[in-house]
């Protein structure tokens, strides 16, 4: 299974946020440069996590972002469903006399894994990740906000 590379960038720009300081806010170009990222792109996908109220975006001088709702209560799920949407990832295809689709084995069995992911990944919070953040990783994002 294959997220997308905004999830992949969302995910880490909530870890990020999480581990500056509270009331502190860090530029979309700061973290653009620590992801590798346009700062062009990486503002839409920034823009989808304003959208489901995790991130405040500050204009001004010291402008920029910051986390307006507690990472530990901000699970991995969220943040995919923020940026991917709440649909399956699969859904039978066939529809015809012979096989009905509702009863469809081949869903079923994708469904039970994807509730199982779903749930795993309801229990990893963006707090989890960042308290394991390495040092050097908290000291660039820290020289790196406002």
């Amino acid at each position: 299974m294959k997220f997308s590379k905004a999830t992949n960038y969302a995910l880490h720009s909530m870890v990020f946020l999480a581990v500056i300081p509270s009331g502190k806010t860090i530029g979309v170009k700061s973290l653009a440069e620590v992801q590798k990222v346009s700062p062009t792109y990486l503002s839409k996908v920034l823009a989808n996590l304003v959208k489901a109220g995790f991130v405040e975006s500050v204009t001004g001088v010291n402008g920029g972002y910051k986390l307006i709702k507690d990472p530990k209560e901000i699970t991995f799920l969220d943040v995919i469903q923020a940026i991917e949407g709440k649909a399956s990832f699969f859904q039978c295809g066939l529809e015809n006399n012979i096989h009905d689709r509702r009863n469809c084995m081949i869903e079923n069995v994708m469904n039970e894994a994807e509730q199982k992911m779903e749930e795993h990944l309801t229990l990893n919070t963006i707090a989890g990740v960042a308290e394991k953040v390495n040092a050097d990783m908290i000291t660039s994002i820290h020289t790196a906000a406002n």
